[in-house]
C-alpha cells in the first residue's frame, strides 16, 4: 500500500497523519521546541509505529509554519509544501457533506478560511489563541502549563469574573439571555480565585473566537462553522459553542481528529490534484 505522509510543522509541536487507500492512519503528535527536531521526530516514530515502510511512501507533503526551514527532500522522499489555509479547508472538510463552511482554527492565534463553491480562501483571523490563554494564566496565575489551567478552571465560576445581562437589567434583552455576557471580567474589583480567572481566561478567548467566526460569515448564507486545532481538546468548548449556536441560529462542529485536520489537508492537497510546490532534489535532509 502507498500512503501520503501529511505534516504540519508548527513553531514548537509537529502533527503527522499518513493517507492511504484505507483512509487516515492513527495521527501523532510531537512536541519540540525546534521545528525540524519536531519534524524529524514526528516523522521517525509515527512510520516505526505504524510498520510504515519508507519506500512505501509516495510524497511528504508539508505545511504550517515550520515548513519554512525545509529546504531538501527528507529521506530521499519526494516531499512538497503545501499552503496551510488550502490544507485547512480540505481538512476540516474532510469526510462531511459540507458544501459551504467557515473554517476555524484554533492555534496560537485564530484564522478563518471560507468554504464555498468549491473555492477555499483565507477571509482573515485575529491574533487570539491558545497563545493568549498561555500568555495572560502566565501574568494571572504564574503558570504558562495547559493542563494546570484546565484543571484550575474545572474549579471556577463564570459569575465571580463575568458580568452578565443579569448584573446590568432585570429582563433578559432580545436574542441575549440574562446568563449571556455583557463584559468578560467585568466583574473584577480586587482579587480573584485562580480557578476562578483560569475559567475566565478560557471562555473569554473561545467566546472571542466564536463570535468572531460568526460575524465572518455576516452578508452570507453561511451558518455552518468548522472548528479545528489544538484548542477544539479544552473542555469548555462543549459549553461555549452551544451557547453561541443557541444565541446566533449557528452550528459550530468538532470533527473527529480536529487537532490534525491540517496534516489531513497537506495530504490531501496532493492526493486531489491540487497545487504543491516540490522540494527542489538535491542533497538529502537526513
Amino acid at each position: 500500500m502507498c500512503f501520503v505522509i501529511g505534516i504540519d510543522v508548527g513553531g514548537s509541536t509537529t502533527k503527522i497523519v499518513g493517507v492511504g487507500e484505507e483512509g487516515v492512519r492513527k495521527p501523532l503528535f510531537v512536541r519540540a521546541a525546534d521545528p525540524v527536531a519536531s519534524l524529524f521526530g514526528a516523522l521517525g516514530k509515527y512510520t516505526y509505529d505504524n510498520g510504515i515502510p519508507l519506500n512505501s511512501i509516495e510524497k511528504i507533503v508539508l505545511t504550517g509554519v515550520g515548513s519554512a526551514y525545509i529546504n531538501q527532500p527528507l529521506y530521499g522522499i519526494p516531499t512538497a509544501k503545501a499552503d496551510e489555509f488550502l490544507a485547512d479547508g480540505l481538512g476540516a472538510t474532510y469526510h462531511t457533506d459540507l458544501k459551504e463552511t467557515i473554517v476555524v482554527s484554533m492555534g496560537t492565534g485564530t484564522s478563518l478560511v471560507q468554504v464555498a463553491g468549491g473555492e477555499i480562501t483565507h477571509i482573515g483571523g485575529i491574533g487570539i489563541g491558545g497563545g493568549t490563554i498561555t500568555g495572560l494564566a502566565s501574568l494571572l496565575l504564574n503558570t504558562s502549563d495547559i493542563g494546570e489551567i484546565i484543571e484550575l478552571a474545572k474549579h471556577g465560576r463564570l459569575e465571580n469574573i463575568d458580568l452578565q445581562i443579569r448584573d446590568i437589567t432585570t429582563a433578559p434583552l432580545q436574542g441575549l439571555p440574562l446568563d449571556a455576557t455583557a463584559s468578560n471580567f467585568g466583574k473584577v474589583r480586587g482579587a480573584v480565585s485562580p480557578e476562578d480567572a483560569a475559567l475566565g481566561i478560557l471562555n473569554m478567548v473561545l467566546q472571542c473566537i466564536g463570535k468572531s467566526a460568526i460575524l465572518s460569515a455576516l452578508n452570507t448564507p453561511i451558518r455552518d462553522f468548522v472548528l479545528i486545532g489544538n484548542l477544539t481538546k479544552l473542555p469548555q468548548c462543549r459549553a461555549v459553542f452551544p451557547v453561541l449556536e443557541k444565541m446566533f441560529g449557528v452550528r459550530f462542529l468538532i470533527p473527529e481528529n480536529a487537532e490534525y485536520r491540517t496534516a489531513v489537508g497537506a495530504a490531501l492537497a496532493f492526493i486531489l490534484g491540487h497545487p504543491v510546490r516540490d522540494v527542489p532534489q538535491g542533497k538529502e535532509q537526513l
